[in-house]
């Protein structure tokens, strides 16, 4: 008996150190790129400070009393909502239909019309953002060499330039560039689903409606739960389109949270201010998570 304590004392200690070492230096990169950062951030955002010299001028809470009062963090957050809602609306049932046209095994060209699809999401944000300037050019783009086509009296649509069409614009290229990650994620799923059930359902009569709704959307579930997450959570921290394809203007019409806290506070070196709107949105994505981990948990139940 003391000698079976003994090896389980000596198994205790090796598991304790495979896991220090195996978790120890991704523990150290996250504590040192995000813990310490966000109690940076937080301190920060008391003080009124340029980024440049010692923080003199406290302010406690002001910052945060300027961050609910401003109305362009208002018009901000709006449109991350509006990105949020379409996302979930139009992207991710498009790479829904999408994956379940590329994985029937009777569709020919499955695989090259998976990396097709897949192919804009491989691309920078950055250089998605220009590509699509190109495209969208009021003078030499591909929208304007369409318009000049079939419509060639009408005035020229400047889609970036005009604050009522581009957020819209810019929406096009957000589902453009996403939806090819979410369909390889629903592929994913798919492929977990038995097809002995999907063979039963067809045998037993049911509509192919049936099926999806009673098949193979439950057995999607994980695929779906992740698939939302992931669309969500981007939308609230979507920053690198937006920028490259005109910094949230014209007038603040494209503008998001994260690009609205770049412009406070590191083009007008407001790091202060900038530093709340971090802590805010930081805030707000952790509670959108512990509210969605826990609504999953109620539902697995």
């Amino acid at each position: 008996m003391a000698k079976r304590h003994v090896y389980k004392g000596l198994a205790g200690r090796a598991n304790f150190w495979t896991i220090a070492v195996l978790l120890g230096p991704a523990l150290i990169l996250f504590t040192t790129f995000v813990i310490i950062p966000v109690f940076q951030a937080a301190a920060f955002s008391l003080y009124k400070w340029n980024g440049l010299g010692p923080m003199k001028n406290f302010l406690g809470l002001a910052n945060y009393q300027q961050f609910f009062s401003d109305l362009i963090v208002q018009k901000a957050l709006s449109h991350n909502l509006i990105i949020a809602v379409i996302s979930l609306a139009v992207e991710l049932p498009l790479a829904m239909a999408l994956a379940l046209i590329v994985s029937n095994s009777k569709f020919k060209g499955a695989v090259f019309f998976r990396t097709f699809f897949f192919l804009p999401y491989m691309l920078s944000e950055v250089i998605t953002g220009v590509l699509w300037q190109f495209i969208y050019h009021p003078q030499y783009g591909l929208i304007t060499t369409l318009h000049g086509i079939f419509s060639p009296d009408s005035p020229v649509p400047t889609l970036l330039g005009d604050p009522s069409t581009v957020l819209w614009a810019i929406l096009v290229v957000i589902i453009w560039k996403y939806f090819g990650l979410h369909m390889t994620i629903y592929i994913a799923g798919l492929q977990a689903i038995p097809q002995e059930q999907i063979e039963a359902a067809t045998i037993d009569g049911a509509s192919k409606t049936r099926i999806f709704l009673s098949v193979i959307l439950p057995g999607m579930r994980t695929a779906v739960q992740l698939s939302v997450f992931f669309s969500v959570l981007g939308s609230i921290q979507l920053f690198d389109i937006i920028w490259a394809m005109g910094k949230g203007g014209p007038v603040n019409a494209s503008e998001t949270i994260v690009s609205y806290m770049y412009r406070v506070g590191l083009s007008r070196f407001n790091i202060g201010y900038g530093s709340t709107i971090a802590v805010c949105i930081f805030v707000i994505c952790l509670i959108f998570s512990i509210i969605y981990q826990r609504l999953l948990v109620k539902e697995a139940e």
